[in-house]
C-alpha cells in the first residue's frame, strides 16, 4: 500500500481564515446566533459554485459573507484557529500560513487593530494547542481601494514580532489590478515581509508576471495560469518564486473543468516551485490531504515527488530554521519507511476532513 500521506510533513501556505471553518462549526453556530443559512451552505453543502462570470463571483463572495457573519463572539474566533490547527495537525502540516483580512472583523470586534490582535492571539494559542507552527499573511481586499491596502499594510508591519510574515492581497482579479496595490507591496516589502498576492486565477498568465513584476511577489496565491506561458515559467523556475496551487478551488470556482485539467504536472516539471493548498475548505469541502491525494491519484505523482511537493511548500515557507529541518528530517523518514503498511483511505468531496469533531468540542 502506499505511504499514509497525512504522515508526510508539509507546510500550508494557502488557507484563508473563514474559509477553514469546519462546516460543522458553521452550522452549530449559526444555530446558536439564531442566523440563517441557505440550503447550500446546510444540506445541500458544499455549495455547487462557479465564478468565471460575475453572477458566479457574486454568489461565492455572498456565502462567504453569510459564513464570516457567523463569527460573533471572541470565542468563536479561538475556535475556528483551534479546530483549524486541530485538522492541520491530523493531516500532517508542521507549519501553516493563514491568511488574514482583519478589515472584515473590525466592526465586530472593536476596531482593526483589535480585531488583529484578537486574532494573532488566537493563532498564538492555537499553534500552542496543536503543537504546530502557525504564523500569519494579512491579506487586503483587491475589490477596496488601495489606500485601505496601504493601511493594513501598516498594520501588518507593526505586528511582524508577533507572528505576522507576509502580505496577500485577494478577491477577484479582474476587479483590481495587481498594478494599484505597488504602494502598499512596497511597505511590505520595505519592512521585510514577503509578499504573496493571488494572481492567475481567473485572469491568465499576464496576471501572474504583474504580480511577479510589480509587487515583487516571493509566492503567488493559485498562479496556475502561469502555465499558459513557457518562457513566465521558467522565469518563477529560475527565481524560485511559488505558485500555492489550490486544485479542489480551481474546480470548485470553474478555473477548470475537472481537476484532471489543473497543470499541476506541467508546472512541476518546468521547475516551477509549488506549495499545495486548500485555499476555502468550507466553500470547497477538502483541507490540504485531499490535494495531496489528487496529486498521487489524479496527476500520478510518485512518493518521491510527493515528498519534493512537500520540501518546496517548506522551503517557500516562512517556517525558521528548526521547524524546518525537523519537517526535512521527517520527509526523509517518511520516504525512508516501508511501503507496506495500510495507506490513507482516498479523500474525496463525500470524506470531509473538516467535519472531524474537536477535541475540545
Amino acid at each position: 500500500m502506499p505511504r499514509p500521506l497525512s504522515e508526510l510533513p508539509k507546510a500550508h501556505l494557502h488557507l484563508h481564515f473563514t474559509g477553514s471553518m469546519r462546516h460543522s462549526t458553521l452550522v452549530e453556530l449559526a444555530r446558536g446566533h439564531g442566523s440563517h443559512l441557505p440550503d447550500s451552505l446546510k444540506e445541500d453543502w458544499p455549495p455547487q459554485l462557479r465564478a468565471t462570470d460575475e453572477r458566479g463571483w457574486f454568489r461565492f463572495q455572498r456565502l462567504y459573507d453569510i459564513a464570516r457573519s457567523v463569527l460573533q463572539r471572541e470565542s468563536d474566533v479561538y475556535r475556528l484557529l483551534r479546530e483549524a490547527a486541530e485538522d492541520e495537525a491530523a493531516e500532517g502540516s508542521g507549519w501553516l500560513e493563514i491568511q488574514i483580512d482583519p478589515s472584515g472583523y473590525a466592526s465586530t470586534f472593536g476596531g482593526l487593530t483589535s480585531a488583529m490582535e484578537l486574532m494573532l492571539d488566537a493563532t498564538r494559542r492555537a499553534a500552542d494547542h496543536a503543537g504546530i507552527g502557525i504564523a500569519v499573511v494579512v491579506a487586503a481586499n483587491r475589490t477596496r481601494h488601495p489606500l485601505d491596502a496601504k493601511t493594513l499594510a501598516r498594520l501588518a508591519t507593526r505586528y511582524m514580532d508577533q507572528g505576522v510574515v507576509g502580505f496577500g492581497l485577494s478577491n477577484d482579479e479582474r476587479r483590481g489590478r495587481a498594478r494599484d496595490f505597488d504602494g502598499a507591496f512596497r511597505l511590505a516589502k520595505r519592512a521585510g515581509l514577503l509578499a504573496v498576492p493571488h494572481g492567475g486565477e481567473l485572469l491568465g498568465a499576464a496576471s501572474v508576471a504583474e504580480c511577479v513584476d510589480v509587487l515583487e511577489a516571493d509566492r503567488v496565491g493559485h498562479g496556475v495560469r502561469a502555465a499558459e506561458s513557457p518562457r513566465l515559467m521558467e522565469r518563477l523556475a529560475a527565481r524560485g518564486i511559488a505558485c500555492e496551487v489550490c486544485p479542489t478551488s480551481n474546480v470548485g470556482l470553474g478555473v477548470v473543468e475537472r481537476a484532471e485539467d489543473v497543470p499541476l504536472r506541467r508546472l512541476f516539471e518546468a521547475g516551477v516551485p509549488i506549495a499545495l493548498g486548500a485555499d476555502d475548505p468550507l466553500l470547497f469541502g477538502a483541507r490540504l490531504l485531499p490535494q495531496y491525494e489528487l496529486a498521487r491519484q489524479v496527476y500520478g505523482f510518485s512518493d518521491p515527488e510527493l515528498a519534493e511537493l512537500a520540501r518546496q511548500s517548506i522551503r517557500v515557507s516562512a517556517a525558521p530554521e528548526e521547524v524546518r529541518k525537523r519537517l526535512f528530517q521527517g520527509i526523509d523518514d517518511w520516504l525512508a519507511s516501508d511501503d507496506g503498511r495500510d495507506g490513507d483511505r482516498p479523500a474525496s468531496g463525500t470524506e470531509r476532513i473538516g467535519d472531524r469533531p474537536s477535541s475540545e468540542g
